[in-house]
């Protein structure tokens, strides 16, 4: 398949490596940025970049222009995808884009609320062709966001409880995403990606243990507790409800499926938490 590809979120953890995949095996591809500064910071050398901001309407047209297949990348302070997701979808289709491959959340068809189904179901309303990328909890996720803790005070700090989740590494969500965005046969298909295995964060506190060499420790905090944690640490009050909903579903041993979507599509197994762990040893440290 011959693409012209537009990558939005290119400077987070999925959207990064899908656009350093694509550039390594040479495909045309765009980041959508809203801030240049940022994008030379966390993109690769000769990576062309444009301005795109879901708030700032005027950058949706000149963004899309010459572009066929969007990656898609929700914002995660971005809960009111009516205001500011479906015009830029509207757009992109009026611009010429005719298929978007979307990243969304494991689970997402079942729960009619989340902002990833609404996508699905406006991406689906516009008769887009499509491909959804139902992944599951981000292993990086306690590389950025949680890695303070992990780091200074040698815990994980979040509200899961006793609740299993099946962790994915980004690098296989970004390795699916350029497999489906560059051969036939995944038009109009949604793939639930997770890793092999589901844990609870007291069997990830453990592997943290002996990869790192140090007592690592669950510490599994209140919501309220957690909740006055981030917005200290200067979050978004709609990130923050974002992140207790999805540690609800974890708590609640929702976020516990295991699927064999990506062994299926890759030809090998999902990257483990203890190779994950192995492999970004230095935040921690």
């Amino acid at each position: 398949m011959s693409n012209n590809i537009l990558v939005t979120g290119a400077t987070g953890n999925v959207g990064s490596e899908v656009v350093r995949l694509l550039s390594k095996r040479g495909y045309s591809v765009k980041a959508a940025v809203r801030s240049h500064s940022a994008s030379r910071i966390h993109l690769p050398s000769g990576i062309e970049s444009v301005a795109f901001d879901f708030e700032q309407t005027q950058t949706f047209e000149p963004a899309f222009r010459g572009i066929n297949t969007l990656f898609l990348v929700r914002p995660p302070a971005i809960s009111q995808v009516k205001k500011y997701i479906y015009p830029a979808l509207t757009i992109a289709q009026a611009t010429g884009v005719d298929r978007i491959v979307f990243l969304s959340l494991l689970g997402a068809e079942r729960m009619a609320i989340v902002p990833h189904a609404k996508i699905e179901a406006y991406i689906k309303s516009l008769g887009l062709v499509y491909t959804f990328l139902r992944a599951s909890f981000f292993m990086q996720n306690l590389s950025t966001t949680h890695s303070q803790d992990i780091r200074d005070r040698n815990e994980i700090f979040v509200p899961a409880g006793k609740g299993k989740t099946s962790f994915i590494d980004v690098r296989d969500i970004a390795t699916v995403a350029v497999k489906v965005m560059t051969e036939p046969g995944h038009e109009d298909r949604a793939y639930p990606l997770t890793g092999s295995e589901a844990l609870d964060y007291y069997e990830v506190a453990e592997i943290f243990t002996n990869v790192l060499g140090r007592q690592i420790v669950y510490t599994h905090p209140s919501f309220l507790k957690f909740a006055r944690k981030m917005y200290v640490r200067g979050l978004q009050p709609g990130l923050i409800v974002v992140m207790l909903g999805i540690y609800t579903t974890a708590r609640l041993g929702l976020a516990a499926k295991v699927t064999e979507d990506v062994r299926h599509l890759l030809q090998r197994s999902p990257i483990s938490m203890e190779e994950f762990v192995r492999d970004y040893r230095a935040s921690w440290m």
